[in-house]
C-alpha cells in the first residue's frame, strides 16, 4: 500500500502494482538469463536482440492514462488530487489551455516541447500560467511535467487535455492522437449534469470506437449532491452509460474532498484500486505475454546453435575455416534473393500507394460536386457549425473504408511474404545442414508468423484502419477548422456568407487532400519498412547465429582455450541453462493466465459494475 503524496492528499491509499512489476522483473531475469546463454555461445546478435528488443522495452515501459470531459467539469482539479496537490492551473479558457504529460520525477520539472520537437526547460512555477497561445513565439505541442506523485511513480503517464465547451470541436491531435495509444482513457461527467447530448455524441462518434474496453467513467463534484441525490444521479449514469457501453465502469469523485484532506470520503482511492489492478491485469498481461513469446522463439533459435556448437568442438581450425567462408558464401548468395524479396515489396507498395491517390482524388471531386447543395441546404445560422462537421465527417467516413481497403492490401503483401521468406529460411537451412553435417530438419527455422517486436501484427487490417483514421483525421481537423471558422468570422450577411462557403470549401477539401495524401504515403511506408527489416533479419538469422558459433570455437582456439573434453563439458551446460530458461519462460507465460488466489470470476464482475456511492 502507498500513499498520494501531498500534506492534503494524506490518507488516500491505493493498491500498486507490485504484483505485476514482480512479474515483470520475473520475465526481465528469465531473458536475461537467455541473453546469457547466448552470450556464451557466443552468438551477439541474438544477445543484443534479447537486451535492446526485449529487456530495455520492458524496463522502459509506461503506462498511459488520458483524462479528458468537457470544460468546467472539475478536470485539471480531479487531476490534481491525483497528483496530490495543486500542480495544474484551474480555470484555463479551453481554448488556451496545452496539453499536459506527466510523469514521476524526483523534483518538479516542465518542459515546453514545440511542435517542431524542439524543448525548452521553463521554471516549473510557469506552469500554471502557461497555455498555448499565451505569449510563446512559437507553435507548443504540449507540456511534459515531472513531478514526485506516488501514483506516477507506478510507471504511470498522466495526459491531461485541455476541456472543451462543444466535445464534437475536440482537438484532433487528442482524440485521433491520444486515446488509441492510451492504456485507459479517465471520461469526466459533471454530477449536476450527467451525460449531455454533446458527450453522447462524441462518445458514440469518436471515442467508443478506439476505446470501449478502456474507459472509466468518472463523475465529479460528488461531494456537492445529497445522499439521495447521489443514489439518483448513480442510477441515471448507469441507465444512460448502458446505452453506450456494457457494464460501464463508473467511479463518483470529490477531488476537492481529496485535496483538502478527506481522503477517505473522496471516492479517490476505490479510482486508483481500479486502474491499478485493471493495467496490471489487462495492460500487463499482453505485455508481458509478448516478451515471453519472442523469448521462447529466440530460445527455439538458440537451440540451433547449441547444435553448431556440438558440432564445432571436434573440428580443426582450417575446418570450421572452410565452413565459415561456406556459409558466408552462401549468405551472399542468399542476399540477392532477399533483394528480390525487397524489390517486390517496393513494387507492391507503390501500386498500393498509386491507388490510394486516385481514390482520394476521386473522393475530393465527388464531395465538391456535393458541396454547393449541402450549402444551400443548410440554414446560415448553422453553417458555422454544420459546414465544418460535414467536412470533417466526410473525409473521416471516407478514410475509413479507404484503410479497410488498404489494410487488405497490406495484409495480402504481408503473407505472400512470409509465405516466401519461409521457403526461402527452409532451402537455407538445408544449405547450413549441408555445410555443417547435421539433419537439415533439426537446424529448420519457423518463420510462420511475425516477430511481435516488428509492430507488423498490429498493423493488420483493424490496425491499420485505425491508425490511418488518426492520421488523416488529425490531418484534417488541422486544416478545416481553421480555414471554415476564418471564412465564417469574415462573414455578416447570409447570402454573402453562403457565397464565400462555397468558394472557399471545395478549396479547404483540396487543401487538406495535399495534407492527407502524404500521410496516407506516410503509413504504408511505415508498415513496408518494418516487413523490409523482417524480411532481411529472418533470411540472415540462421546464417548470422551459426557463423557466430563457428567463429566463437575458432576464437577459443586461437586463445589457447582447445580443450575438447573442457569444450564439450561446457557447452552441454549451456544446453542445461538453456532448457531451464525455456522451461521458466513457458512456466511464465502460462502463469499469466492462471487466475490470481483473491479473483474469482465473481469478484473480476463486480469490478465493471457502477460503483455504489
Amino acid at each position: 500500500m502507498t500513499t498520494v503524496p501531498g500534506d492534503r492528499a494524506e490518507g488516500i491509499q491505493q493498491p500498486t502494482l507490485d504484483a505485476f512489476f514482480q512479474k515483470r522483473d520475473d520475465v526481465v531475469v528469465a531473458l536475461r538469463g537467455l541473453g546469457d546463454v547466448a552470450g556464451a555461445l557466443g552468438t551477439k546478435s541474438v544477445r543484443d536482440r534479447v537486451d535492446r528488443e526485449l529487456v530495455r522495452k520492458l524496463e522502459e515501459d509506461r503506462f498511459h492514462l488520458v483524462v479528458m470531459g468537457e470544460f468546467n467539469h472539475g478536470k485539471t482539479t480531479f487531476v490534481n488530487a491525483l497528483l496530490g496537490e495543486n500542480v495544474l492551473p484551474v480555470g484555463v479558457t479551453p481554448t488556451t489551455a496545452a496539453i499536459h504529460h506527466i510523469h514521476w520525477a524526483a523534483q518538479p520539472e516542465a518542459v515546453v516541447v514545440a511542435t517542431s520537437g524542439e524543448r525548452r526547460t521553463i521554471a516549473f512555477d510557469e506552469v500554471k500560467g502557461f497555455a498555448v497561445g499565451g505569449g510563446q513565439t512559437y507553435p507548443v505541442d504540449y507540456l511534459d511535467i515531472g513531478y514526485p506523485a506516488a501514483l506516477l511513480k507506478e510507471r504511470i503517464v498522466l495526459v491531461d487535455t485541455p476541456g472543451v465547451n462543444d466535445l464534437s470541436l475536440h482537438r484532433a491531435d487528442i482524440t485521433y492522437g491520444y486515446i488509441p495509444r492510451a492504456d485507459a482513457v479517465l471520461f469526466l461527467l459533471d454530477a449536476g449534469q450527467i451525460l449531455k447530448e454533446s458527450e453522447r455524441v462524441f462518445l458514440n462518434d469518436k471515442l467508443l470506437g478506439a476505446s470501449r474496453d478502456k474507459i472509466v467513467f468518472v463523475i465529479t463534484k460528488w461531494d456537492l449532491l445529497s445522499p439521495e441525490e447521489r443514489r439518483e444521479a448513480l442510477a441515471y449514469a448507469n441507465n444512460h452509460l448502458s446505452t453506450l457501453v456494457s457494464e460501464p465502469v463508473v467511479f463518483p469523485v470529490s477531488a476537492e474532498s481529496a485535496l483538502s484532506g478527506d481522503a477517505a470520503g473522496s471516492g479517490l482511492p476505490a479510482l486508483v484500486a481500479h486502474l491499478t489492478h485493471f493495467l496490471a491485469e489487462e495492460r500487463g498481461r499482453i505485455l508481458l505475454n509478448n516478451a515471453l513469446g519472442e523469448g521462447l522463439a529466440l530460445g527455439q533459435l538458440l537451440s540451433k546453435g547449441v547444435d553448431a556448437r556440438r558440432r564445432s568442438i571436434p573440428m580443426k581450425t582450417d575446418e570450421i575455416e572452410r565452413r565459415i567462408a561456406a556459409l558466408e558464401n552462401d549468405l551472399a548468395g542468399q542476399a540477392v534473393t532477399i533483394e528480390q524479396r525487397r524489390i517486390q515489396i517496393r513494387e507492391d507498395v507503390a501500386a498500393i500507394k498509386a491507388g490510394a491517390r486516385k481514390d482520394l482524388e476521386r473522393f475530393v471531386d465527388d464531395v465538391c460536386r456535393q458541396l454547393p447543395n449541402v450549402i444551400d441546404a443548410a440554414k446560415p445560422a448553422d453553417l458555422k457549425q454544420y459546414l465544418p462537421a460535414f467536412l470533417e465527417d466526410a473525409y473521416k467516413k471516407w478514410s475509413e473504408e479507404e484503410t479497410k481497403e488498404i489494410a487488405m492490401d497490406l495484409e495480402k503483401l504481408a503473407e505472400k511474404t512470409v509465405a516466401l521468406v519461409r521457403e526461402d529460411a527452409h532451402d537455407g537451412a538445408k544449405r547450413v545442414a549441408a555445410v555443417m553435417g547435421t539433419d537439415a530438419r533439426r537446424l529448420d527455422v519457423q518463420v510462420d508468423t511475425i516477430r511481435y517486436d516488428m509492430g507488423i501484427v498490429a498493423l493488420m487490417f483493424g490496425g491499420v484502419a485505425l491508425m490511418a483514421v488518426n492520421l488523416m483525421a488529425g490531418g484534417v481537423l488541422a486544416v478545416v477548422g481553421p480555414a471554415v471558422f476564418a471564412m465564417f468570422a469574415r462573414g455578416k450577411i447570409h447570402e454573402e456568407l453562403r457565397k464565400r462557403a462555397k468558394e472557399l470549401a471545395p478549396e479547404v477539401m483540396r487543401e487538406t487532400a495535399k495534407q492527407v495524401g502524404p500521410k496516407i504515403d506516410a503509413m504504408i511506408d511505415e508498415f513496408a519498412q518494418k516487413l523490409d527489416a523482417w524480411v532481411v533479419s529472418a533470411g540472415e538469422e540462421l546464417h548470422r547465429e551459426v557463423v557466430e558459433v563457428l567463429r566463437a570455437t575458432r576464437d577459443a582456439r586461437s586463445a589457447g582455450e582447445d580443450d575438447e573434453v573442457a569444450a564439450s563439458a561446457a557447452v552441454e551446460l549451456q544446453a542445461m541453462a538453456l532448457a531451464k530458461v525455456v522451461d521458466r519462460l513457458e512456466r511464465l507465460r502460462a502463469s499469466l493466465w492462471t487466475p490470481h488466489p483473491r479473483e474469482t470470476p465473481e469478484s473480476s464482475h463486480d469490478r465493471v459494475r457502477v460503483a455504489s456511492a
